[in-house]
């Protein structure tokens, strides 16, 4: 026949990147995008955020100004009531007023002011390192990308303070409540309040930021593996990631188009491959770090778990944790559809994701309180919302999805305790940005709420080494990078602060991801990284592979990472 549907066509390059370049991908986003839709989705996610910010100190000094105008006025019974009530609204409206700034400030940072000063920071070095390529070593390039984090904090403040200066004269900061009233009087200088907070804050913290990129470690790859000691406890961890399970026998993934595997056979022999290893030599866990399916679709997620139940010895000891692909693809064939803010899409396929990950490791991994202790395993956890959970999953609607705001979040991290005081633990995170539009859905960012969760948890176990998994590669690695692409839309914005952070703990963690599917060990620092490569993402005819990785607890208490076994998984 002139054609056999079994080998796919142009519909299944749609939304490669690797089929297609960025700009015919940009341009049919442009031409189908519902600019309605797009309008919205920013007033919800940059617009609204930016009014209440700048509406707080005008609320504030209303609240003020009336309280000292009654104060002035005891003398009569009626004004002291007044200002008795007034007080009293101050005294109890301050903290959800306070909440309500912090909370949009914080929604702006992430949406805003991180993008900015990372987009700003890879920009340059992508250009520096263009115009020096073929003369840049190693060591070369290190010393680069220090200068370019220090220029890029140095010419973000000072673009933020020249903003800041141009629309001071359009704010305002006092109110009366009768001009509260007249709100339609007060939006220009609400817009412009807020844009110099956030300029301001932008101008200060890019510079810090800038200094502390420049003055952190840069990574590096790994200098040698660790030599464990005989008679040393060790843990066999199989990494995989980015599986991009389909939900259809001849199906192609997204990402790869045509030029990649089609079906699930590649996953079916990396699993049964696995469960012989583990028969022969049993492993300690397999941890998949992201994208176990292609779009996160019910299809996708029930091929998944039906060839891992295949194995049920290695269904015993997998972990797995949320990729981009699981919860931030809108649409796998129109990379221009967005999902509005509170729309129920992106709710479902959490509540998708949350239940398989429940399914697989429900009943082994525990959630963390903001103390570091582990009240309670994750089926114990969710139990109080599985009614809603299966009721918004059979009937959907907009009001359901509000009533699982933070259901999602709230599992994050999820840790597997060590066994004994000084054993290995695993601390599962999401990475994951909040976006809603697939052409952005690869973006990572770890939380401030999440790592203080994280810092706790290690810090209730402090004799255990542990295994930090996560979707996002950290920071960009000591390679050259062929397109910009790479450097901005698949990045974690706060990556640098998230080596930082975990610093305290180097010398007993080691960080594992995969995301770009870049077969990398590396270290920051004392951090030690691991990238995993995808074993499905190359075509059917070439051979994949994973590794399974040795880890031990040496004398003085740090982790130890032995030499990997490279386990090569032949094409067809």
């Amino acid at each position: 026949m002139p054609l056999d549907p079994r080998q796919g066509d142009v519909e299944d390059d749609a939304a490669s990147p690797g089929q297609r370049s960025l700009l015919a991908i940009a341009g049919s986003l442009l031409v189908e995008i519902s600019l309605p839709k797009l309008l919205v989705a920013w007033a919800a996610s940059l617009l609204l955020p930016g009014l209440l910010l700048g509406l707080a100190p005008l609320v504030a000094s209303a609240w003020l100004a009336s309280l000292s105008i009654h104060a002035r006025a005891l003398t009569e019974i009626g004004a002291a009531l007044t200002l008795v009530a007034i007080a009293a609204l101050g005294w109890f409206g301050w903290r959800p007023l306070l909440r309500i700034a912090e909370t949009n400030f914080w929604s702006l940072n992430a949406l805003a002011v991180q993008p900015s000063y990372a987009f700003a920071r890879e920009a340059l070095r992508h250009l520096v390192e263009r115009a020096w390529r073929g003369k840049v070593t190693p060591a070369f390039r290190m010393r680069l990308r220090r200068a370019c984090s220090l220029g890029a904090g140095v010419l973000l403040s000072a673009g933020a303070a020249l903003i800041a200066l141009l629309a001071w004269p359009a704010t305002r900061w006092t109110a009366s409540l009768n001009e509260l009233a007249l709100m339609h009087h007060l939006v220009v200088p609400t817009l412009a309040n807020a844009l110099v907070l956030v300029s301001c804050y932008l101008a200060a913290a890019s510079l810090a930021w800038g200094v502390a990129d420049a003055s952190m470690d840069q990574p590096v790859d790994l200098a040698a593996f660790d030599t464990v000691p005989s008679g040393t406890r060790i843990w066999r961890v199989a990494h995989l990631s980015d599986l991009h399970t389909v939900g259809e026998r001849y199906g192609f993934r997204i990402e790869s188009g045509r030029a990649g595997p089609r079906g699930n056979e590649r996953l079916d022999r990396v699993l049964a491959r696995l469960s012989y290893i583990h028969a022969v030599n049993p492993l300690d866990h397999v941890l998949i770090s992201g994208d176990m399916t292609d779009a996160g679709r019910a299809a996708e997620w029930a091929e998944f778990l039906d060839a891992l139940s295949l194995h049920p010895q290695l269904a015993a000891r997998t972990l797995m944790l949320p990729g981009n692909h699981d919860l931030n693809i809108v649409d796998r064939a129109n990379p221009a559809r967005l999902d509005l803010p509170f729309s129920s899409g992106k709710r479902l396929r959490q509540v998708r994701t949350l239940s398989a990950i429940a399914a697989v490791q429900g009943d082994r991994v525990h959630v963390v309180d903001s103390l570091g202790r582990l009240p309670a395993m994750l089926l114990e956890a969710l139990a109080p919302h599985r009614e809603r959970i299966v009721g918004f999953a059979d009937h959907g609607g907009i009001l359901r999805a509000a009533s699982l705001h933070g259901v999602f979040d709230d599992q994050f991290p999820m840790i597997l305790p060590p066994d004994q005081a000084d054993g290995l633990g695993i601390a599962i995170l999401n990475s994951n940005a909040e976006t809603h539009f697939s052409f952005t859905n690869a973006l990572g960012l770890v939380s401030d709420d999440q790592m203080r969760r994280l810092d706790a948890a290690m810090r209730h176990f402090p004799s255990a080494c542990w295994i930090i998994a996560l979707h996002h590669h950290l920071i960009e690695y000591p390679m050259p990078v062929k397109a910009f692409s790479e450097r901005v839309g698949t990045a974690l914005i706060n990556g640098s602060w998230f080596v930082r952070r975990l610093q305290a703990f180097a010398d007993r963690s080691i960080v594992m991801h995969g995301h770009r599917h870049i077969d990398w060990i590396g270290a920051c620092g004392p951090l030690r990284i691991v990238s995993a490569p995808s074993p499905v993402m190359r075509p059917d005819d070439v051979t994949t592979h994973f590794y399974i990785h040795n880890i031990a607890r040496g004398p003085d208490g740090r982790l130890q990472l032995a030499e990997p076994e490279r386990i090569d998984i032949a094409g067809d």
